[in-house]
């Protein structure tokens, strides 16, 4: 391997030293929450645990849309599948005392999973498609998840709720839940996407055909995003709705795509740190725009308009802002794994 100048620019950071930095990231939240709740307006509260999971949504359609270049318009229905597996089980078993807050975890894993077995079976038949006809599909697929949600009232013992939507779900998740799955969500994708597996996950994007040229199994990766993907919106879509503790089907439509869109786009396709930061913006921003009532969504659809004007590749294009050495070395060894093809 060439020990050229890109090895000298970022930072030198070991993968332990990363680990034990998320490790304790992930329990600093804990004593935070207890602060944000004692100290923090509700309200605005509330705001910042919407901007942790719609970073949770947006970093993983990133994945799907921006890394590996695919169009995707479902993600809300994969976020509707984790909410209401996850709710549903909730509000069954109400998990109360010294386990609950693991049951919330085993919960929430559960409802990952539902959802990344949805990604599976959808992306199976429909990611041999490309582009305006991969878009459409997937757009179907949430909208066959809307009809299936209103129409069905319980699935056996769990409660649905059709179109009235499911409520009592009991409150779990916090400012510390939130946030420690925003950080978790972004290390993996960050990490996924840097790595070997990475590497090739771009190539699709760039070129499908060359990859496919070059022994790159272009459907394996696509099929593998759309599922990790989905299990982080399914991740998110518990959250949420053991944080808002009541379900609306209407809150899960195809608009909620397209506002995810609309951030990874924003952000900058493929840009982790962009996706983050957009995230974040395209969150607060509407809340703040609250006080010129009928004119909020004008003045936020016009923001959004000279963004794309002044700067169609986003926030951050392609980069990220921050950069450590290890990646760009990996990314220098990487080229003979991708061109293997898994």
């Amino acid at each position: 391997m060439k020990d050229d100048g890109s090895r000298s620019r970022g930072w030198s950071v070991p993968a332990w030293g990363v680990n034990c930095a998320l490790v304790v990231l992930v329990a600093g939240m804990w004593p935070l929450d207890w602060v944000l709740v004692e100290q923090m307006d509700e309200y605005y509260l509330r705001v910042l645990i919407l901007v942790g999971l719609n970073v949770i949504l947006a970093t993983s359609l990133n994945l799907i849309n921006g890394i590996t270049g695919q169009f995707s318009l479902g993600h809300a229905g994969f976020m509707a599948i984790g909410a209401y597996a996850t709710g549903s089980l909730m509000k069954y078993f109400s998990p109360t005392g010294a386990g609950a807050e693991a049951a919330l975890l085993a919960l929430l894993i559960v409802g990952g999973l539902v959802a990344a077995v949805a990604g599976l079976l959808v992306g199976i038949p429909t990611l041999r498609l490309r582009g305006d006809y991969l878009a459409i599909a997937t757009l179907g697929f949430g909208e066959i998840i809307y009809t299936l949600i209103v129409t069905t009232d319980r699935i056996g013992p769990f409660e649905i709720g059709s179109s009235s939507g499911l409520h009592a779900i009991p409150i779990r998740t916090s400012f510390f839940w939130a946030y420690a799955g925003a950080i978790v969500c972004v290390a993996s994708i960050w990490r996924l996407s840097y790595s070997a597996k990475g590497l090739a996950f771009r190539a699709v994007r760039e070129d499908e055909i060359a990859a496919a040229a070059m022994g790159i199994d272009t459907t394996y990766y696509k099929v593998l995003a759309f599922v990790i993907g989905a299990f982080f919106a399914g991740v998110a879509g518990g959250l949420y709705a053991t944080y808002d503790g009541n379900l609306a089907p209407e809150s899960f439509r195809f608009t909620k795509s397209i506002e995810l869109v609309v951030m990874v786009v924003l952000g900058g396709s493929g840009s982790i740190t962009g996706v983050v930061v957009a995230a974040a913006v395209l969150t607060y921003l509407p809340e703040q725009l609250r006080f010129f009532a009928e004119w909020r969504m004008v003045i936020y659809s016009l923001a959004l308009i000279l963004m794309m004007l002044l700067r169609p590749e986003g926030l951050l294009g392609g980069r990220e802002l921050l950069r450590w050495r290890r990646v760009a070395a990996a990314t220098t060894v990487g080229g003979d794994a991708v061109q293997s093809g898994r």
